[in-house]
């Protein structure tokens, strides 16, 4: 559809962000997991769109139509992006949905730019609060997890994404709730995504700690994760993020993977568009 040019730069050229707009009345700004792309909400866009909100998905520099520079790849800088989305459209009164890794540039962009131009927020699937076991965070995800992923996307990076996307929804569990075409389907949309950017995502999602950048929400905020999710677990992310943000509801789908957009697609437009629409 379109093209937007950020504020940043690599070789003195501006990195452009591709997203798609449609619909008309309050925007939601749908932000993507890793490693996938806006096409990942193909099923949220038209039951979103059909509920009366413009719908704007975008893809994350690196990934999908978007260009894809040598980096950074950090929370602060794939903040600044969606900021630049947000100005450059001037767009007021948005909800934000994060997916996974999306939901880590819905807390940095809260913890960075307010919430002035924001309505609401949804966490779905999120990686926040912080995904690492530390010391304070002993439910996270061991370090040599993230090392693994790194390792495998170096050295057989398309091996890995096939893999990693079977887990993603489960596979075996809910092969009647997704199609071996769509899991396929995933795949060749992740392995179009640069590999520099595929691999210094793991450490921004894996590493980052949100818990103070949760601290900053003052708007109504939308949890959602499965409580079968082998991707990112339950208790670091969505368990601990709802404990945190005080204005927040935690909806916890039963027996959904991590990626509950594509098996628990109705449960999930249904919650969206109930608390939007609030």
């Amino acid at each position: 559809m379109s093209f937007l040019r950020t504020t940043s730069t690599e070789n003195g050229e501006a990195i452009n962000l591709y997203y798609t707009d449609y619909g008309s009345g309050d925007p939601i700004i749908l932000i993507h997991g890793w490693p996938l792309s806006h096409q990942m909400w193909e099923y949220q866009i038209e039951p979103l769109v059909n509920a009366g909100y413009r719908v704007i998905a975008y893809d994350r520099r690196g990934f999908g139509n978007s260009d894809k520079p040598w980096g950074p790849y950090d929370y602060d800088t794939l903040a600044k992006d969606l900021n630049d989305l947000i100005t450059t459209l001037k767009l007021t009164n948005a909800t934000l949905v994060g997916f996974s890794m999306g939901g880590g540039e819905v807390c940095k962009y809260i913890a960075h730019y307010g919430t002035a131009a924001l309505k609401k927020v949804a966490l779905v699937s999120s990686v926040a609060a912080f995904m690492l076991q530390t010391d304070d965070n002993p439910d996270g995800v061991p370090a040599e997890t993230f090392e693994s992923f790194k390792a495998g996307v170096r050295k057989d990076r398309l091996g890995f994404l096939k893999e990693f996307g079977k887990n993603f929804v489960n596979y075996e569990a809910n092969t009647d709730r997704i199609s071996e075409a769509q899991v396929h389907f995933n795949w060749s949309i992740a392995s179009n995504a640069s590999p520099k950017a595929t691999v210094d995502c793991i450490d921004s999602f894996g590493t980052t700690d949100f818990r103070d950048d949760l601290k900053k929400f003052d708007v109504p905020t939308l949890i959602v994760h499965g409580d079968a999710d082998e991707v990112v677990p339950i208790k670091p992310s969505a368990n601990q993020a709802a404990q945190i943000v005080k204005n927040s509801e935690l909806h916890i789908l039963k027996d959904a993977p991590h990626g509950l957009v594509f098996t628990h697609t109705e449960e999930l437009n249904k919650l969206l568009i109930d608390f939007i629409s609030k």
